[in-house]
Protein backbone atom coordinates (compact mmCIF):
# COMPACT_ATOMS: atom_id res chain seq x y z
CA UNK A 1 0.00 0.00 0.00
CA UNK A 2 1.33 3.35 -1.31
CA UNK A 3 -0.29 5.49 0.82
CA UNK A 4 0.61 3.22 4.19
CA UNK A 5 4.40 2.42 3.46
CA UNK A 6 7.17 3.91 2.46
CA UNK A 7 8.54 3.34 -1.07
CA UNK A 8 12.18 1.33 0.33
CA UNK A 9 15.33 2.62 -1.59
CA UNK A 10 15.94 -1.25 -2.41
CA UNK A 11 19.35 -1.02 -1.76
CA UNK A 12 19.63 -2.86 1.70
CA UNK A 13 16.20 -4.68 2.37
CA UNK A 14 16.83 -3.84 6.61
CA UNK A 15 16.74 -0.03 5.53
CA UNK A 16 13.69 -0.60 3.42
CA UNK A 17 11.86 -2.71 6.22
CA UNK A 18 12.78 0.26 8.64
CA UNK A 19 11.67 3.03 6.38
CA UNK A 20 8.15 0.73 6.13
CA UNK A 21 7.86 2.11 9.90
CA UNK A 22 8.09 5.66 9.12
CA UNK A 23 4.63 6.65 7.73
CA UNK A 24 2.05 8.00 10.81
CA UNK A 25 -0.82 5.51 11.11
CA UNK A 26 -3.97 5.92 8.88
CA UNK A 27 -7.51 5.33 9.47
CA UNK A 28 -8.13 1.10 8.26
CA UNK A 29 -9.86 1.62 5.21
CA UNK A 30 -10.80 -2.56 4.49
CA UNK A 31 -12.77 -5.05 6.62
CA UNK A 32 -10.96 -8.04 6.14
CA UNK A 33 -7.42 -9.15 4.44
CA UNK A 34 -7.32 -12.66 3.16
CA UNK A 35 -5.30 -14.54 0.36
CA UNK A 36 -5.89 -16.26 -2.65
CA UNK A 37 -3.37 -18.19 -5.54
CA UNK A 38 -1.92 -16.11 -8.04
CA UNK A 39 0.62 -16.82 -10.31
CA UNK A 40 2.17 -20.22 -8.41
CA UNK A 41 2.30 -17.98 -5.15
CA UNK A 42 -0.59 -16.60 -2.53
CA UNK A 43 -1.34 -13.03 -2.53
CA UNK A 44 -2.93 -11.11 0.39
CA UNK A 45 -5.85 -8.95 -0.44
CA UNK A 46 -7.99 -6.51 1.26
CA UNK A 47 -11.80 -7.00 0.55
CA UNK A 48 -10.68 -8.78 -2.35
CA UNK A 49 -8.15 -5.97 -3.97
CA UNK A 50 -4.99 -6.52 -4.64
CA UNK A 51 -1.96 -5.28 -2.40
CA UNK A 52 0.77 -3.95 -3.53
CA UNK A 53 4.45 -3.27 -2.35
CA UNK A 54 5.76 0.53 -1.96
CA UNK A 55 7.31 -0.19 -6.23
CA UNK A 56 3.92 -1.28 -7.07
CA UNK A 57 4.72 -4.74 -6.80
CA UNK A 58 2.48 -7.57 -6.10
CA UNK A 59 2.05 -8.47 -2.21
CA UNK A 60 2.56 -12.28 -2.33
CA UNK A 61 4.47 -14.95 -0.46
CA UNK A 62 5.43 -17.97 -1.71
CA UNK A 63 3.61 -20.61 0.38
CA UNK A 64 0.08 -20.00 1.53
CA UNK A 65 0.69 -20.12 5.60
CA UNK A 66 3.53 -17.68 4.61
CA UNK A 67 0.90 -15.49 2.96
CA UNK A 68 -1.65 -16.32 5.53
CA UNK A 69 1.17 -14.86 8.09
CA UNK A 70 0.81 -11.75 6.55
CA UNK A 71 -2.71 -11.12 6.11
CA UNK A 72 -3.12 -12.34 9.75
CA UNK A 73 -0.74 -9.31 10.79
CA UNK A 74 -3.59 -6.55 8.41
CA UNK A 75 -6.15 -8.17 9.91
CA UNK A 76 -4.56 -7.45 13.66
CA UNK A 77 -4.76 -3.71 13.05
CA UNK A 78 -7.45 -1.84 14.91
CA UNK A 79 -9.16 1.40 13.14
CA UNK A 80 -5.95 2.81 12.79
CA UNK A 81 -3.07 0.67 10.33
CA UNK A 82 0.12 1.51 12.21
CA UNK A 83 3.20 0.29 10.03
CA UNK A 84 5.61 0.14 12.82
CA UNK A 85 3.42 -2.91 14.39
CA UNK A 86 3.57 -4.56 10.43
CA UNK A 87 6.98 -6.34 10.52
CA UNK A 88 6.38 -9.24 8.35
CA UNK A 89 4.42 -7.16 5.68
CA UNK A 90 7.76 -4.62 6.20
CA UNK A 91 10.09 -7.60 5.77
CA UNK A 92 7.64 -8.81 2.65
CA UNK A 93 8.14 -6.00 1.08
CA UNK A 94 11.46 -5.31 1.60
CA UNK A 95 12.13 -8.95 -0.19
CA UNK A 96 9.84 -8.47 -2.84
CA UNK A 97 11.04 -4.89 -3.85
CA UNK A 98 14.84 -5.36 -2.62
CA UNK A 99 15.79 -8.76 -2.92
CA UNK A 100 14.01 -11.16 -5.87
CA UNK A 101 16.11 -8.75 -8.23
CA UNK A 102 19.50 -8.31 -6.61
CA UNK A 103 20.46 -11.35 -4.76
CA UNK A 104 23.90 -11.02 -5.78
CA UNK A 105 24.41 -7.93 -4.03
CA UNK A 106 22.18 -8.98 -0.57
CA UNK A 107 24.29 -12.06 -0.42
CA UNK A 108 27.43 -10.27 -0.80
CA UNK A 109 26.67 -7.77 1.97
CA UNK A 110 25.47 -10.62 4.55
CA UNK A 111 29.27 -12.45 3.57
CA UNK A 112 30.94 -9.22 4.42
CA UNK A 113 29.76 -9.71 7.93
CA UNK A 114 31.66 -13.40 8.02
CA UNK A 115 35.18 -11.62 7.83
CA UNK A 116 34.30 -9.65 11.00
CA UNK A 117 31.91 -12.53 12.54
CA UNK A 118 30.74 -11.14 16.28
CA UNK A 119 31.37 -14.20 17.62
CA UNK A 120 34.96 -13.94 16.84
CA UNK A 121 35.55 -11.57 18.95
CA UNK A 122 36.47 -12.00 22.55
CA UNK A 123 36.57 -9.82 25.88
CA UNK A 124 39.37 -10.70 27.72
CA UNK A 125 37.74 -10.35 31.00
CA UNK A 126 35.61 -10.11 33.86
CA UNK A 127 35.41 -13.76 33.90
CA UNK A 128 31.74 -14.16 33.92
CA UNK A 129 31.66 -12.32 30.88
CA UNK A 130 34.35 -14.40 28.90
CA UNK A 131 32.52 -17.59 30.32
CA UNK A 132 29.14 -16.71 29.23
CA UNK A 133 30.65 -15.80 25.52
CA UNK A 134 32.10 -18.93 25.13
CA UNK A 135 29.09 -20.97 26.24
CA UNK A 136 26.80 -19.27 24.02
CA UNK A 137 28.99 -18.89 21.10
CA UNK A 138 31.69 -21.96 20.98
CA UNK A 139 28.53 -23.84 19.71
CA UNK A 140 27.87 -21.99 16.82
CA UNK A 141 31.75 -21.89 15.84
CA UNK A 142 32.03 -25.80 16.29
CA UNK A 143 28.84 -26.27 14.06
CA UNK A 144 30.00 -23.83 11.67
CA UNK A 145 32.98 -25.86 11.49
CA UNK A 146 31.20 -29.63 11.75
CA UNK A 147 28.54 -28.85 9.45
CA UNK A 148 29.96 -26.00 6.91
CA UNK A 149 33.11 -26.99 7.03
CA UNK A 150 34.08 -23.44 7.96
CA UNK A 151 37.09 -23.00 10.75
CA UNK A 152 36.86 -19.60 12.08
CA UNK A 153 39.57 -18.24 14.40
CA UNK A 154 38.91 -16.21 17.73
CA UNK A 155 40.42 -13.07 18.96
CA UNK A 156 40.44 -11.10 22.10
CA UNK A 157 39.15 -7.60 21.90
CA UNK A 158 38.57 -5.51 19.08
CA UNK A 159 41.86 -5.95 17.12
CA UNK A 160 41.12 -7.63 13.72
CA UNK A 161 41.29 -11.40 13.41
CA UNK A 162 42.08 -12.22 9.68
CA UNK A 163 39.50 -15.15 8.81
CA UNK A 164 40.85 -17.80 6.47
CA UNK A 165 39.71 -17.19 2.49
CA UNK A 166 38.47 -20.92 2.70
CA UNK A 167 36.45 -20.31 6.04
CA UNK A 168 34.67 -17.67 4.83
CA UNK A 169 33.70 -19.23 1.52
CA UNK A 170 32.63 -22.32 3.03
CA UNK A 171 30.31 -20.07 4.55
CA UNK A 172 29.16 -18.01 2.62
CA UNK A 173 28.05 -21.15 0.63
CA UNK A 174 25.25 -21.72 2.98
CA UNK A 175 24.07 -18.65 2.69
CA UNK A 176 20.67 -19.31 0.84
CA UNK A 177 19.70 -18.34 -2.67
CA UNK A 178 15.55 -17.97 -2.09
CA UNK A 179 14.93 -14.21 -1.66
CA UNK A 180 12.72 -14.39 0.88
CA UNK A 181 15.35 -17.09 2.83
CA UNK A 182 17.95 -14.65 2.04
CA UNK A 183 16.33 -11.50 2.52
CA UNK A 184 15.38 -13.15 6.25
CA UNK A 185 18.98 -14.05 6.72
CA UNK A 186 20.28 -10.46 5.69
CA UNK A 187 17.75 -9.23 8.33
CA UNK A 188 19.09 -11.93 11.05
CA UNK A 189 22.53 -10.64 10.34
CA UNK A 190 22.22 -7.53 10.69
CA UNK A 191 20.30 -7.11 13.71
CA UNK A 192 22.66 -9.71 15.54
CA UNK A 193 26.23 -8.61 14.36
CA UNK A 194 26.72 -11.90 13.40
CA UNK A 195 26.33 -13.88 9.73
CA UNK A 196 27.43 -17.08 11.34
CA UNK A 197 24.62 -16.59 13.85
CA UNK A 198 21.73 -16.15 11.61
CA UNK A 199 23.09 -19.05 9.12
CA UNK A 200 22.77 -21.03 12.27
CA UNK A 201 19.22 -19.71 12.63
CA UNK A 202 18.38 -20.51 8.69
CA UNK A 203 19.89 -24.19 8.87
CA UNK A 204 17.93 -25.10 12.02
CA UNK A 205 21.03 -25.36 14.59
CA UNK A 206 19.49 -22.36 17.21
CA UNK A 207 16.18 -21.34 17.91
CA UNK A 208 14.89 -17.79 17.62
CA UNK A 209 15.12 -17.43 21.05
CA UNK A 210 18.71 -18.69 21.27
CA UNK A 211 19.89 -16.50 18.51
CA UNK A 212 18.61 -13.85 20.11
CA UNK A 213 20.50 -14.37 23.61
CA UNK A 214 23.50 -14.98 21.43
CA UNK A 215 23.25 -11.75 20.06
CA UNK A 216 22.92 -10.24 23.22
CA UNK A 217 25.50 -12.08 24.95
CA UNK A 218 27.24 -8.35 25.85
CA UNK A 219 24.41 -5.91 25.85
CA UNK A 220 22.57 -8.15 28.59
CA UNK A 221 26.07 -8.56 30.65
CA UNK A 222 26.24 -4.77 30.78
CA UNK A 223 22.41 -4.45 31.92
CA UNK A 224 22.92 -6.59 34.50
CA UNK A 225 25.68 -4.44 36.03
CA UNK A 226 24.38 -1.45 35.30
CA UNK A 227 21.19 -1.28 34.86
CA UNK A 228 18.87 -0.50 31.23
CA UNK A 229 17.58 2.95 30.11
CA UNK A 230 13.67 2.93 28.40
CA UNK A 231 15.64 4.40 24.96
CA UNK A 232 17.60 1.90 24.36
CA UNK A 233 14.97 -1.35 25.83
CA UNK A 234 12.34 0.65 23.12
CA UNK A 235 14.95 0.52 20.53
CA UNK A 236 16.03 -3.22 21.43
CA UNK A 237 11.84 -3.68 21.40
CA UNK A 238 11.74 -2.97 17.71
CA UNK A 239 14.64 -4.69 16.70
CA UNK A 240 13.17 -7.78 18.59
CA UNK A 241 9.98 -7.52 16.19
CA UNK A 242 11.76 -6.88 12.91
CA UNK A 243 14.12 -10.18 14.03
CA UNK A 244 11.02 -12.30 14.72
CA UNK A 245 9.35 -11.34 11.19
CA UNK A 246 13.06 -12.77 9.92
CA UNK A 247 12.77 -15.83 12.19
CA UNK A 248 8.61 -16.37 10.86
CA UNK A 249 9.39 -16.49 7.58
CA UNK A 250 12.36 -18.72 7.93
CA UNK A 251 10.65 -21.10 10.15
CA UNK A 252 7.16 -21.13 7.52
CA UNK A 253 9.29 -21.89 4.15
Amino acid sequence: MREVFENPAVTDPVEAARRGARPAPVRRFYQKATTAAVDGAYAVRLDDKTVRTPAGRVLAAPTLVLAQAIADEWNAQGELIDPSKMSLTRLANAVIDGVVDRRGAVTAEVAKYLGTDLVCYRASGPQGLVERQSRQWDPILIWAREALGARFKVGEGVGHVAQPVAAIAAAEAAIPTDPWRLGAVHVATTLTGSALIALALAHGNLSAEEVWQAAHVDEDWNIEQWGSDDIAMERRAFQFAEFQAAATVLRLL
